[in-house]
């Protein structure tokens, strides 16, 4: 007899089904039959059970949590998630870039570091890595920069000649290099790295009055690292560490939790900068602009379901609140298009409805229609405007875009080199300098021989060589010595 305790198996439909061990043939060892509908769902399903992995960040891990305010920044943003004392529900997914699904996560690699905030006036999603930096300022370079550090087309190798090929030639990408070869290559886990929104936003206060802002999410459990050699072994022996550490944590009752702090700049402060503002390669000093404390992120869930929660969560940064806009940041401008193109192509035009990416508040949208959509239009009649009584734009609660900042001039394809300090290498190098300890450097020396080592040409490790001696002369008298002593 069965036991009532235990629920019987359905098929997708909950009808319930006649065997889990046994498929309908003709007699004991005939054929199977087509009709066995239920074989016939089982194997449809499981061969069709996988999305396409992210192109970018494809191994990764995450948890629901919650956003507090504990600071006022009401004068800078009308933002309601940063109104004081505002608590908002959230989600976080920590990856790494450019390795696979089955990669090992003590890969060398940024990590990234994407938000989703379901604030009361729809979701609020912020895209960032564990550096403040990128390689690349201009959205036209990323695509050729993410082929660079995956794997060659003639063998499916990943390959260290590509690599330094590309960072090379595009001298803009020393200050992130630096980062990556340092000691936050490789955090010792998602705990234990701080997050960054990376990109310059604007946040517009209720008054109107417009700032330049960057995100900086503190680790409170300390800033910590995996050395090379651990990370080689922790690769073999326990390739999802990482993902482990945090699931382990959260259901131990640890819970991670990182205290958000921005920078601010006046909105007329940015044309006459030293540096262009917007430069995805450049930080800004915190001489110039303090650290502003704002709240506590805290992760206390882990998802009932990784697939469903986790793999099919789709950070946007064109999701945008009141109080929060974007800056002429090229990199942040593409991704606005970039991200949610992405999710149409990899889990289908109606990605929204699915549980980790549904607004936490009501959606009166025109969409319609589409693969997989199950949650109707409460639009009375599909399009606008009407005379029916459907949804009307909320131009007096949103920020015109078209108003966020100015622009003069023709249309130019260069907007690099009209500030003082508009140069590729001096920040890479101050942190070399002034930043990292003398311990912090012989490692630093120890990892960037080591990867050009591993393969590179010697046109390229000529170029890297000289590219170290523009960042540092005695880092890359360094690196020269010990390329030659190998």
């Amino acid at each position: 007899m069965p036991d009532p305790a235990v629920p019987y198996t359905t098929n997708n439909a909950g009808v319930p089904v006649p065997s889990d061990d046994h498929s309908l043939t003709v007699g004991r060892d005939g054929p199977i039959l087509l009709h066995d509908h239920y074989l016939i769902e089982k194997m449809a399903q499981f061969n069709r059970e996988r999305v396409p992995e992210r192109v970018v960040h494809a191994k990764g891990s995450g948890a629901y949590g919650v956003f507090e305010v504990t600071d006022d920044v009401s004068r800078y943003t009308r933002a309601t998630l940063f109104q004081p004392g505002k608590r908002t529900e959230m989600l976080a997914r920590f990856s790494t870039v450019a390795g696979e699904q089955g990669s090992p996560d003590t890969w060398r690699d940024p990590r990234g570091f994407a938000l989703k905030f379901y604030t009361e006036d729809g979701n609020y999603d912020l895209v960032g890595n564990n550096t403040p930096v990128f390689f690349v300022r201009d959205t036209i370079k990323f695509q050729d920069f993410i082929r660079s550090q995956k794997r060659r087309p003639d063998n499916g190798l990943r390959d260290h000649d590509m690599q330094w090929d590309f960072w090379t030639l595009s001298p803009e990408s020393a200050h992130q290099v630096t980062w990556l070869m340092g000691d936050r290559g490789i955090p010792r886990s998602y705990r234990h790295m701080n997050g960054y929104g990376s990109h310059t936003y604007m946040w517009i206060n209720a008054d109107g009055e417009r700032f330049w802002v960057k995100y900086h999410f503190k680790t409170d459990q300390g800033v910590d690292f995996l050395t090379q050699e651990d990370a080689d072994r922790l690769a073999g022996s326990d390739p999802d560490l990482h993902r482990q550490d945090l699931y382990d944590a959260i259901e131990r009752g640890e819970h991670p939790s990182w205290t958000l702090y921005v920078q601010v700049m006046p909105f007329e402060a940015a044309a006459g900068y030293r540096f262009n503002p917007f430069d995805l390669t450049k930080v800004w000093p915190h001489g110039d602009h303090p650290l502003v404390k704002v709240g506590r992120m805290t992760l206390n869930r882990n998802p009932e379901d990784f697939f469903v929660h986790i793999e099919q969560a789709a950070f946007e940064p064109s999701n945008l609140v009141p109080g929060i806009s974007v800056s002429p940041d090229k990199m942040l401008l593409g991704r606005i298009f970039s991200y949610p193109d992405t999710h149409r192509y990899r889990i289908g035009p109606n990605y929204a409805q699915l549980p980790p990416n549904r607004a936490h508040v009501p959606v009166h949208s025109y969409a319609k229609d589409g693969p997989m959509r199950f949650d109707p239009s409460r639009a009375e009649v599909p399009y606008a405007p009407n005379s029916y009584g459907g949804p009307a734009a909320a131009a007096d609660r949103f920020d015109d875009p078209s108003a966020g900042w100015r622009t003069e001039g023709e249309m130019v394809r260069e907007a690099y080199g009209l500030h003082a300090d508009d140069d590729d290498w001096g920040q890479a190098g101050t942190l070399v300098r002034e930043v990292l300890d003398a311990a912090a450097r012989d490692r630093l020396v120890s990892n960037i021989v080591g990867h050009l080592l591993a393969g590179v040409s010697d046109p390229v490790l000529e170029r890297a060589v000289q590219y170290w001696r523009n960042v540092d002369k005695a880092l890359g008298d360094r690196v020269a010595a010990g390329v030659r002593k190998a």
